[in-house]
C-alpha cells in the first residue's frame, strides 16, 4: 500500500502542514498511521478525505460544520443530518456563486465601459 508523508500530502491536496495537523488536532481527520519512526503516514482515503474537507472549507463551510460533518461520517449513522448540512450548505454556496456572478457582470460592464471610452479617446487623438 502506497502512503504519504504529511509533506507530500500537503503539496498534493494544496495545504499547508501546519494546516493538516491542526486538522487532525481539532478531530477533522481520524487517526492517521504512523510508519516505525512514528511519522504520519496517509493512506488513499485519507487524500481522498482531506480533498473533500478541504474543497468545503474553500466554499465557505465553517470548522464547526465541518467538524460535525466529520463526526457524523465516522458514526456510520447520520445520512439524514449529513444530507441536510450539505444541502445547508449548497443553499450558501449557490447564494454565494449568484452574488459572484452579480459582480462579475458589473465588472464587465466597467471593462467595456472604460475600452470603449479608451478606443474613443484614441481615435481622437
Amino acid at each position: 500500500m502506497t502512503t504519504w508523508t504529511t509533506r507530500e500530502v500537503a503539496v498534493k491536496v494544496g495545504i499547508t502542514e501546519h494546516t493538516l495537523r491542526w486538522y487532525e488536532r481539532i478531530g477533522l481527520l481520524d487517526r492517521i498511521e504512523r510508519g516505525a519512526d512514528g511519522r504520519r503516514r496517509f493512506g488513499e482515503r485519507d487524500i481522498e478525505w482531506i480533498l473533500l474537507l478541504v474543497r468545503l472549507r474553500s466554499t465557505g463551510m465553517s470548522v464547526r460544520d465541518m467538524q460535525r460533518y466529520a463526526v457524523l461520517v465516522r458514526s456510520g449513522a447520520g445520512e439524514a443530518e449529513r444530507l441536510a448540512l450539505l444541502e445547508e450548505h449548497r443553499r450558501v454556496v449557490r447564494a454565494a456563486l449568484v452574488a459572484q456572478q452579480e459582480c462579475l457582470d458589473l465588472l464587465d460592464n466597467k471593462i467595456r465601459s472604460y475600452r470603449r471610452a479608451t478606443r474613443a479617446a484614441d481615435e481622437e487623438q
